[in-house]
């Protein structure tokens, strides 16, 4: 037992340090297309450490027949939002209070608001209507089409955060790569330092996860515990890392927007494959997970427009349905 804990915690830190040559990778990539941070955060970094968990679900849907593969293809697809909607900002607003105690930055996050108001827009709106064609489908065949609309939205998402007026990328640390290779940062070493953190995450969340069930498994935890709470929480990982290591760098627009471009990927392109090859009837726990997930980033955004800012507390509020998860679980 002592041993597999020591193993789980090497995996932890072995993601931790992968994460931060990524973030570093992805800043130098920003910088040297002349990338604002809109781009950087909800897009590049948002879809490049969500693509693990992603292909994941799909694949199951897909490539496997069977209810079972179904269910659990579409438990995977919601259950990310979910987590990034709670956890993901529970995380994020509790580590700016920790650097805020220990004097490394100030308490308020100061994020791109249009930016951070742009990524939750869709995200609610797409998600939405995923939950909408799901009771509706019961009488209208109408997922197909549905799920093609949400495709498209995701395009258009890309194309308007491509064009949006977020700030450019400053203060970037040197590339890790150069000091070892003793070399300037061009393209070809930040793309492969880029490249090789992607796949520390993955390995370093595939490690994690194992290690995680053999620790669950000798501690008596029920496996559906297991694959409903703790199995998508490590999943997660990448995208909270992330977003800790970039609270503490005080750039708080790359830390808000890597959740909440994520948030938008996961309801557009795996929802989208979920609702054209499965019937797409959410019930349950699913239909939980997806409500829960609304109403948090609604208070979200709600506050966001009203305040003209975000309070690290009001992040923290995601543990609330987090809470409220768990206790219709258990």
């Amino acid at each position: 037992m002592a041993l597999l804990t020591i193993m789980l915690l090497m995996s932890l830190t072995f993601i931790l340090v992968s994460c931060a040559y990524f973030t570093n990778a992805v800043e130098w990539l920003g910088k040297k297309f002349n990338l604002n941070q809109g781009v950087i955060g909800s897009i590049f970094a948002a879809v490049g450490t969500a693509m693990p968990e992603t292909i994941i679900p799909v694949i199951a849907i897909i490539f496997h027949n069977g209810q079972a593969s179904e269910e659990i293809g579409i438990g995977a697809i919601v259950g990310a939002p979910f987590m990034l909607s709670t956890l993901g900002f529970f995380v994020t607003g509790a580590s700016a209070i920790i650097y805020a105690l220990f004097h490394k930055r100030s308490l308020k996050i100061t994020p791109s608001l249009t930016g951070f108001q742009r990524d939750m827009s869709y995200f609610i709106t797409m998600y939405s209507l995923a939950v909408i064609t799901s009771i509706v489908n019961n009488y209208i065949d109408i997922k197909n089409i549905v799920s093609i609309a949400i495709l498209v939205s995701y395009f258009v998402y890309v194309i308007r955060t491509f064009s949006s007026n977020d700030e450019s990328i400053n203060d970037v640390k040197n590339l890790y790569f150069s000091a070892h290779f003793h070399s300037k940062p061009a393209v070809h070493l930040i793309l492969l330092q880029l490249i090789l953190s992607l796949l520390g995450i993955s390995y370093g969340a595939h490690i994690f996860i194992k290690y995680t069930e053999q620790v669950s498994a000798m501690a008596g935890i029920p496996p559906a515990i297991l694959s409903l709470i703790i199995t998508p929480i490590a999943t997660e990982l990448p995208e909270k890392l992330n977003s800790v290591l970039w609270i503490g760098q005080k750039k708080d627009t790359l830390a808000l927007l890597n959740i909440t471009g994520a948030m938008v990927f996961q309801s557009s392109v795996p929802v989208a494959i979920g609702m054209m090859f499965t019937e797409w009837h959410l019930t349950g726990l699913t239909m939980l997970t997806t409500m829960l997930a609304l109403i948090s980033s609604y208070i979200y955004l709600l506050y966001a427009s009203s305040k003209k800012s975000l309070s690290p507390f009001i992040l923290m509020s995601g543990i609330i349905f987090y809470a409220i998860f768990l206790m219709a679980l258990l």
